[in-house]
């Protein structure tokens, strides 16, 4: 399987046994505050392993390429739109959204990264992955169908779905650092993000719980948002923005069996109904083959890599041989064929 598969369905998992944990919290503080410690545990949690990676890592050739001055305007509105925005209508959506259609509901996320990819950024797309899309778009809207009705429902699913645009924004922003250290990413968003939230949350007036219940919300905060951002900017880098959404669907499906066991939430036929259409248009994302000859026009950027068929390159530095290694380079025009995803590499029309 695809490294950047592994990554995106591992982020998938993290983030999405998150949700039923936090809709536990979500009464215990306000929806400000409870961003500000999940991303806090995150940043705080990241943090702490970006300094055990910089005293083990002696060989400055083998780090990963950090954030340049170029990424800032992208990574900023990332961290805005993704970091501030997208968990505070996430956890004003948990008030009134039971933890498992909340979970199925961020499917959208998905499906709102790839509009954006396709039709502002301009990332291919085929008609296997449109349909897959559909599919999705159709679960979300069978599933909106079925609680319209209950008390509150309504402007929950909204604030949920006003959440995964959010993170769609944040995702197509990202793809465009992605090539940079991923836990230099992942770190400084849940930093910035929790400060923020959480100095909001307590300016209007919001009281934090006692010291176990921050500290259990923090490690979920490190698990379900820092170590899953990690693995899903690794995915953008090998699998292009749209691709990687539709992978990290299987989030809303991973939230939605945990809920049930630990919630008791009851699902109806309509769940069950939406989780297949969910399913199969993840499946048509799954079972994606995409190749044809194709020309890589001149580039240069830094990140890790090998030297590989794309890294035929001279070095204006001692290198020690080691694998994989980071550096800035310059690839040369080069026309070839083989299986491929939109990756920091290959970005050409079609």
């Amino acid at each position: 399987m695809h490294a950047g598969v592994i990554y995106a369905m591992l982020a998938a998992l993290l983030f999405g046994a998150s949700t039923p944990f936090a809709k536990l919290l979500v009464g215990q503080m306000s929806p400000f505050a409870l961003a500000g410690v999940l991303y806090l545990g995150s940043g705080v949690g990241l943090l702490v392993c970006y300094v055990a990676r910089a005293v083990l890592q002696r060989n400055a050739q083998d780090r990963p390429a950090t954030l340049s001055r170029s990424d800032l305007p992208w990574y900023g509105g990332a961290v805005l739109a993704g970091g501030v925005a997208g968990p505070v209508l996430l956890m004003l959506g948990l008030e009134s959204v039971s933890a498992s259609s909340a979970s199925l509901l961020l499917n959208m996320e998905g499906v709102l990264t790839a509009m954006l990819a396709w039709f502002v950024f301009k990332e291919n797309f085929d008609r296997r992955i449109f349909v897959g899309m559909l599919l999705i778009v159709a679960a979300g809207v069978l599933l909106s169908w079925d609680h319209a009705a209950s008390q509150g429902g309504l402007w929950g699913m909204v604030a949920v779905i006003g959440a995964c645009l959010c993170w769609g924004i944040d995702n197509n922003l990202t793809r465009k650092v992605s090539a940079s250290d991923p836990l230099q990413i992942a770190c400084i968003k849940g930093l910035v993000a929790g400060s923020l939230n959480l100095a909001i949350g307590l300016a209007v007036g919001s009281q934090l719980p006692a010291s176990s219940t921050v500290l259990l919300t923090g490690v979920v905060g490190f698990a379900g948002y820092g170590l899953s951002l990690v693995l899903y900017v690794l995915a953008l880098r090998h699998l292009g923005t749209a691709r990687t959404g539709a992978y990290f669907s299987m989030a809303p499906f991973a939230g939605a069996a945990l809920s049930l066991l630990m919630l008791g939430d009851a699902p109806d036929a309509l769940f069950w109904m939406a989780a297949a259409l969910m399913g199969g248009g993840i499946w048509l994302h799954l079972t994606e083959s995409h190749a044809h000859e194709h020309e890589h026009l001149p580039m240069a950027h830094a990140h890790l890599h090998r030297h590989d068929e794309h890294h035929q390159h001279s070095h204006d530095f001692e290198w020690d041989g080691a694998e994989p290694h980071a550096h800035p380079h310059q690839h040369a025009p080069l026309r070839h064929s083989h299986a491929h995803y939109p990756d920091i590499h290959h970005r050409h029309e079609h």
